[in-house]
C-alpha cells in the first residue's frame, strides 16, 4: 500500500518550493510525485503544425522526489508522516502518525 496517494494535499519540505503546498496530481514511477503548482519549470517547445501546436516557452509542473514532500495533516497545520493501520477484518488504513486519525 502506498503512503502517498493521488489527490492528497502535500506540503513540500525540502528545495527551492520549500513551504508551497498542492495536490498530487500524478505519481510518475515508484519515488516521484508531480504537485499541482509546485516545482515550475520553463519548457521551450517548437511548433508542431502538423498537430496545431504554436511553439513557444510552455510552463510547467516537472516532478519532485517523493522524499521532498509530506502529508499535510488539516488539524495540525503542519506536515505529518504516513502509518499504516490493519483493521480487524483485515483492511488496511492509512493514518496520521501524530495524532492516528484516518486519512480516506
Amino acid at each position: 500500500m502506498r503512503k502517498l496517494k493521488r489527490d492528497d494535499e502535500v506540503i513540500v519540505i525540502t528545495g527551492k518550493d520549500k513551504g508551497k503546498r498542492g495536490t498530487i496530481s500524478r505519481l510518475v514511477g515508484d519515488d516521484k510525485v508531480i504537485v499541482v503548482g509546485v516545482n515550475m519549470v520553463k519548457r521551450h517547445t517548437r511548433p508542431n503544425p502538423n498537430a496545431g501546436q504554436p511553439g513557444g516557452i510552455i510552463e510547467k509542473e516537472a516532478a519532485l522526489s517523493i522524499s521532498n514532500v509530506a502529508i499535510f495533516n488539516p488539524e495540525t497545520n503542519k506536515a505529518d508522516r504516513v502509518g499504516i493501520k490493519v483493521q480487524d477484518d483485515g483492511d488496511k488504513k492509512r493514518v496520521y502518525k501524530s495524532n492516528g486519525q484516518n486519512i480516506d
